[in-house]
């Protein structure tokens, strides 16, 4: 099985939907299905705010990544946030999302991004194990902080 990035378009909503409905449902993010497709149409238009990856074959996708993009005067410009990456439950454990993880900040370095960050679960072990095996490491001292508007 292959780790192929495809850019999602217009035309990969229903799949990209049918995914981040079951991330969600996994993890338990509650919200509404038109909430959710209107903070992925941007990403399917060419946004210069984000974008979202098919994971695998476009026309039966085994996962998605979605990247937010964001400026850093700290890491010298372009930074981007992996808000979301999910692997179909029935193929995990196959190396696709560390394949993803190695193959998308190549991809992005040559549109001039300058660094990647994610988030984990602090109790989640396996995660931050595929994370670290990826290159991504915690910053001492430094924790996310979130504030809804």
């Amino acid at each position: 099985m292959s780790a192929a990035l495809t850019l999602a378009q217009p035309e990969h909503a229903d799949r990209l939907d049918a995914l981040v409905a079951a991330f969600h449902a996994e993890h338990g993010i509650d919200l509404p299905e038109d909430a959710r497709r209107a903070g992925l149409a941007p990403l399917l238009d060419g946004s210069p705010h984000g974008a979202a990856y098919l994971i695998g074959p476009p026309r039966a996708p085994i996962g998605y990544v979605v990247i937010t993009f964001g400026w850093s005067v700290e890491f010298g410009g372009l930074d981007g946030f992996i808000d979301e990456i999910y692997i179909r439950p029935g193929v995990r454990g196959r190396g696709i999302a560390s394949e993803t993880l190695q193959s998308l900040p190549r991809a992005l370095a040559g549109a001039g991004l300058k660094a990647l960050h994610l988030e984990v679960d602090r109790t989640a072990e396996a995660t931050q194990k595929l994370y670290t095996k990826a290159g991504f490491k915690p910053r001492p001292d430094y924790m996310l902080m979130t504030r809804r508007f």
